[in-house]
């Protein structure tokens, strides 16, 4: 599923046990943390300073020099999303021992979420397992779209005539990749490359 953290996920058998086990939001977080941070929690993300310290009733982190404040979630596909862990783990869980695939009413049904939010976060763990992190991709990313399809001479006359005036992108498929500094490629195949399309998956 992930490069780190699936024992922590192993820990349910059930998946009645993992709706109960991730209940507690302090057990998600434990969960998280030795996922995401096994060797101690990462430096402030405003300021870069390690000293802080855990306001346990907010359950967030306190840098000691700019005051800024960061949960678990900074970085991760969870952190703009109003969606508590203790419905993205079970979600999690579910699609990591899934032998089939899960559509967003089953997510729905299981877990208590609209089927609209079913889909938002299936679409987002999917995306994770594609890169095998939960992680968000960092500050400096390159991004393009190419188009990949047949070689001209297996084409028909029509069609070669439209790779001369210039819209070839009509007989091939779409791929839009993104590349953090030193991290591998994120590729997905996309219907269209228009600016909404593009600015959503960017997003």
């Amino acid at each position: 599923m992930f490069n780190t953290g699936v024992k922590e996920l192993n820990g349910p058998t059930t998946l009645l046990e993992a709706i109960k086990y991730f209940a507690d939001e302090d057990v998600c977080i434990r969960t998280l943390l030795a996922i995401r941070w096994p060797d101690g929690v990462i430096p402030c993300p405003s300021c870069r300073n390690t000293a802080h310290y855990y306001l346990a009733a907010r359950k967030i982190w306190k840098c000691k020099a700019c005051s800024r404040q960061f949960s678990i979630k900074v970085g991760t596909i969870f952190e703009d999303s109003p969606i508590k862990l203790s419905k993205w783990l079970p979600a999690m869980w579910m699609i990591h021992g899934a032998k089939n695939v899960l559509s967003s009413y089953e997510i729905h049904r299981t877990i208590g979420v609209t089927q609209k939010t079913a889909w938002f976060m299936l679409y987002r763990i999917r995306l994770a397992m594609k890169a095998g992190s939960i992680e968000k991709l960092g500050d400096d990313v390159k991004m393009d779209e190419t188009y990949i399809g047949g070689k001209a001479r297996n084409m028909d006359k029509h069609v070669k005539a439209r790779q001369i005036t210039g819209t070839s992108g009509k007989d091939k498929s779409v791929v839009f990749g993104m590349l953090e500094r030193g991290g591998e490629v994120n590729v997905q195949h996309v219907d269209r490359p228009k600016k909404k399309t593009l600015e959503a998956i960017i997003e």
